[in-house]
């Protein structure tokens, strides 16, 4: 295990210098999400406002303003872009590079992306955890944080970030015969963000479908986090979406040991 670790940590250092490299891309990116979670709360504070309930489908609208922070955070912390690094490694060639590598391929990419999380969890943990808490309080009046909760949210965000990674590494290996990406990735992207919760939350959806969506890996991304943090679920429910998450991350982890097998065969470098 020492020997591993001292083998990938060049790439966790990698992944760090990366971040703090290109720091004003990174602001950017912050301010980007940060808009899109100011527009999310705007517009669900004119449903609430015009529907005149303070509750909508379980969710009064103090819930809905601490789900939409906690999903913003929770994006931050899972989100991986192994895809678009494996599409643009076979794209211009830099693959071959990697290939010589004795390492894992799958896990340069998962240690390197561990190196960006750190600084990335500094940056957004600790804010966005005390803006959701102030939000709840000041609409409330009441503390409604918990120890327990936060560190089952740890957990799961863990699962969700390697549930994923691995999806994000199998998809990336279409690149292998599609050769370029971006169009493929953006479709991915609007259908991962609705069947994870990140535009409306799963419980808005009828209840057929909600269930089957839920039993989806993509429930597990943000979804079931943000609804443990909440308290939204049982203890036994907790139970449950923990074991779902564990069952997709070893399924997609050995479904891209698969893939990488039968796609590295059909390898044709265009670059390099």
């Amino acid at each position: 295990m020492k020997r591993k670790l001292k083998l990938y940590l060049p790439f966790i250092n990698a992944g760090m210098q990366e971040t703090a490299t290109y720091r004003v891309n990174f602001i950017f990116f912050l301010l980007g999400e940060a808009l899109a979670c100011a527009v999310s709360f705007f517009i669900w504070n004119a449903v609430y406002n015009s529907g005149g309930e303070n509750e909508i489908n379980g969710f009064s609208f103090e819930q809905m303003v601490v789900y939409i922070v906690l999903m913003f955070l929770t994006n931050g912390i899972i989100g991986s872009d192994a895809s678009w690094s494996v599409g643009e490694e076979v794209r211009d060639g830099t693959i071959a590079m990697r290939l010589l590598k004795p390492v894992s391929y799958n896990s340069t990419f998962l240690f390197q992306e561990f190196g960006n999380k750190v600084l990335t969890e500094i940056v957004l943990m600790v804010p966005l955890l005390v803006i959701a808490e102030l939000v709840r309080w000041l609409i409330s009046g009441a503390v409604a944080f918990s120890v327990v909760r936060f560190l089952i949210y740890l957990l799961s965000c863990t699962a969700a970030y390697l549930i994923n990674f691995f999806f994000n590494i199998c998809f990336g290996f279409l690149a292998f015969v599609i050769k370029y990406l971006w169009g493929a990735n953006m479709m991915k992207n609007c259908v991962v963000g609705f069947l994870s919760g990140a535009i409306i939350p799963l419980a808005f959806l009828p209840a057929g479908l909600r269930t089957v969506i839920l039993l989806l890996p993509f429930a597990s991304l943000n979804y079931t986090p943000v609804m443990i943090y909440m308290g939204m679920y049982s203890g036994i429910e907790t139970l449950w979406y923990l074991g779902l998450q564990l069952f997709w991350m070893i399924a997609f982890w050995g479904l891209s040991k698969l893939l990488w097998r039968l796609s590295v065969k059909r390898l044709c470098v265009q670059g390099g």
